[in-house]
């Protein structure tokens, strides 16, 4: 992807700040597996992997584990917006990002 689209991923994902600041923006190392990166960081990343692959079919396994509360919610009005006309699926043992779902089912352990 060029870096339009890299850094427009990025700001939906929340990343762009960050990445703004990073020495060589895009082109920074963050090591290997991204060690050098948050959990936090690493999930926004993911978010923006997602958002540049443009999928009709989006399955999310606790998206937002990692985040602040400010920050999981303008992460879920992006990934709202982004869900636009495409299937959606979220895991989590969060509440808020439930509140993007059309239906939830409650699965509960023993």
């Amino acid at each position: 992807a060029d870096d339009p689209r890299l850094l427009g991923a990025c700001d939906l994902a929340m990343l762009g700040d960050f990445v703004a600041s990073l020495p060589d923006g895009l082109d920074t190392l963050v090591g290997d597996d991204g060690l050098k990166l948050s959990g936090g960081e690493r999930q926004r990343l993911a978010l923006a992997r997602v958002f540049l692959r443009e999928a009709p079919i989006l399955v999310l396994d606790e998206a937002t584990a990692h985040l602040d509360l400010g920050t999981e919610r303008q992460v879920l009005q992006a990934i709202d917006t982004f869900a636009a006309g495409r299937s959606l699926v979220v895991v989590s043992h969060r509440t808020a990002p439930l509140e993007l779902a059309s239906r939830v089912m409650v699965l509960r352990g023993r």
